[in-house]
């Protein structure tokens, strides 16, 4: 399941896969779990310049900026506005090969030109999105889409055991 030109040398999909169950596995913390596996993917993927996640806030239903590797990002997102709102509107992984030319792109880093956002849905709702960008036009494959996919549902099964700090 090797990805040339997708993953680092040292790491492999397989390799993401299996750190992420252990991460998952071995904290409740939500907030400490999501910061590892932001770092995971900011040093596993080649060639991008940002990955985390937006988190549902249930109150007004935006996404709210979560733990990420990368620059500072916009802060809440309100759908169906930007990729990450239409992936939201739609529930279902959005990738764009150029945001340039992606109706209502939101630029929180003008470096960026691919993007792939990933909906994790617990019991039918979307309560975060993964999302990653790079700065290189159409990055983002079927195979990395089917990595993200697998990891939006570790982070889904997980999920309801994931606690707060209070």
């Amino acid at each position: 399941m090797e990805m040339a030109n997708s993953w680092t040398a040292d790491l492999t999909s397989a390799d993401v896969l299996q750190f992420a169950e252990g991460i998952l596995s071995g904290e409740s913390n939500c907030i400490a779990n999501l910061s590892n596996l932001a770092a995971l993917l900011g040093q596993a993927f080649r060639r991008i310049n940002w990955a985390g996640f937006y988190l549902r806030e249930d109150a007004t239903q935006d996404l709210v900026l979560g733990p990420f590797f990368g620059r500072p990002a916009c802060t809440r997102i309100t759908p169906p506005k930007g990729v990450i709102g239409q992936a939201v509107q739609m529930a279902q992984t959005l990738v764009v090969d150029n945001v340039l030319d992606f109706p209502g792109h939101i630029a929180c880093d003008a470096a960026s030109r691919s993007e792939i956002v990933v909906p994790v849905i617990v019991n039918g709702k979307i309560v975060l999105v993964i999302d990653v960008d790079s700065p290189e036009y159409g990055r983002f494959r079927s195979d990395d889409q089917m990595v993200l996919e697998m990891l939006a549902d570790k982070i889904s099964q997980a999920w309801p055991s994931m606690t707060w700090y209070q």
